[in-house]
């Protein structure tokens, strides 16, 4: 059985468990985190879930970072190749089509979510869940919305010309993109009409995969 450590609050978990499902793979979860533990972040005081710093969990990962996977003694950490991984060696029709444009053009929006949308939705969840309320910065959180307005224009015209981000069929690009998108709109945030996100969005909320480690609001607004 595949082994993977992370917490279902990460952002970067939810996509492997995301990834995970699609790819119909069994697995066992050991929760791991420098960060976060069961009574939330650890600058309000509580506990890290840890793991993460220990020599064994380094000799893995040595960013001591969150997820890391064992498939059968293949190590791999880095959410957005580990589910390239899993559609490779899983399920690479569902996943990509089994085709070589349609993996690429995956992987082209998988990477672009991490440049474009990363950075300044850890500053909205720091700002907006995270922090305690006293740390937190109201200047910080509109700089990252109007920032995020870019990234969002740029798939709002995309999927107006296909109907998911790498053409007219599910695939692993949906995945990094989806859990991002679904921050966005639980943040409630100020944002212009969007009517093909919208649609899309709708879509990617009816698979049983996001449902189970993506659609809970507490997965993503518990601090």
């Amino acid at each position: 059985m595949l082994k993977i450590w992370g917490r279902p609050t990460s952002a970067c978990t939810q996509k492997a468990l995301w990834g995970l499902e699609e790819a119909n793979v069994n697995y066992e979860l050991t929760l791991a985190s420098g960060t976060m533990g069961p009574n939330g972040h650890v600058s309000k005081g509580g506990a890290a879930y840890g793991i993460v710093d220990t020599p064994e969990y380094r000799s893995k990962n040595p960013n001591g970072t969150v997820p890391t996977i064992d498939d059968d003694g293949f190590i791999l950490w880095e959410s957005n190749v580990i589910v390239r991984y899993l559609a490779m060696k899983y399920a690479p029709s569902k996943m990509y089509g089994d085709n070589l444009e349609t993996f690429a053009a995956a992987s082209r929006w998988m990477d672009w979510e991490q440049s474009k949308f990363l950075p300044e939705q850890h500053i909205l969840v720091m700002n907006l869940v995270r922090l305690p309320p006293d740390e937190r910065d109201p200047k910080a959180v509109e700089e990252a919305r109007l920032s995020l307005l870019k990234p969002l224009g740029i798939l709002e015209e995309q999927l107006s010309k296909t109907e998911y981000v790498a053409g007219d069929a599910f695939s692993m690009g949906d995945i990094p993109i989806g859990m991002r998108v679904h921050r966005w709109f639980l943040f409630d945030l100020k944002s212009p009409s969007m009517p093909n996100l919208e649609r899309w969005y709708k879509a990617i909320q009816h698979r049983p995969a996001f449902k189970r480690h993506i659609a809970n609001p507490a997965l993503h607004l518990s601090g």
